[in-house]
C-alpha cells in the first residue's frame, strides 16, 4: 500500500489513475471511430477527449491561482484562458499527447501551489465556498464520468472497454 506524505499527494495519485484510465479507454478505440457520437447532440469521442483536457487545464489552473475563483469568468472565458488551442487537436495521437501533457502541466501547477494552498477556500461554480482540495476531487469525479462515457462509446462500437479488459485479463 502506498504511504502518502500529504493529502495533495493522495489526490494527485487519484487524478493520475483517472487520467491514465481515460487515456487507456481512448487508446482502445480505433482512430477511425473517434468521430462516433452515441446520440444526436451528444459529444463525439473527439469532443469527450477535448473536454477532459479542457476541464483538467481549467481545474489545475484555477485551483493553483492565489486568487482562484470559479465565478470570476464564464465557463467559456475559463476555456479561453486555460484551454486555448485544444479544439484544434483532433487526431488520436494529438489527443493522447494533449491528455498526457495537460495532466503533467496540471500536476506541476498543483505541486507548486502546495498542500496548504489546496486546503484554502475557493468560490465554486455554484457560488458556495469549498476547499480547493475538495474541488479537485470534484474535477477527478468529472473526469471519471467522461471516462465512463468513452467506455460506453467503446461498447456501442462493439469493443470491450479497456478497464473491463484489465479486470478480466482480456
Amino acid at each position: 500500500m502506498t504511504s502518502y506524505t500529504n493529502l495533495l499527494e493522495e489526490a494527485l495519485e487519484a487524478w493520475d489513475f483517472t487520467r491514465q484510465g481515460v487515456i487507456e479507454e481512448l487508446k482502445n478505440i480505433p482512430e477511425k471511430d473517434f468521430g462516433f457520437q452515441p446520440a444526436e447532440k451528444a459529444r463525439s469521442v473527439i469532443e469527450l477527449a477535448q473536454h477532459v483536457a479542457e476541464s483538467g487545464l481549467m481545474m489545475a489552473g484555477e485551483l493553483s491561482r492565489e486568487d482562484g475563483n470559479f465565478q470570476r469568468k464564464s465557463y467559456e472565458g475559463f476555456l479561453h484562458e486555460y484551454a486555448h488551442g485544444v479544439s484544434g487537436k483532433r487526431s488520436k495521437a494529438q489527443l493522447l499527447a494533449l491528455l498526457r501533457a495537460s495532466h503533467a502541466d496540471g500536476e506541476k501547477r498543483l505541486r507548486r501551489a502546495g498542500e496548504l494552498h489546496m486546503l484554502q477556500l475557493i468560490n465554486r461554480f455554484d457560488g458556495k465556498k469549498g476547499t480547493r482540495l475538495a474541488w479537485m476531487h470534484h474535477g477527478i469525479s468529472h473526469e471519471e464520468y467522461h471516462r465512463g462515457q468513452i467506455a460506453l462509446c467503446a461498447r456501442l462500437l462493439g469493443r470491450v472497454p479497456a478497464l473491463t479488459k484489465r479486470i478480466t485479463g482480456g
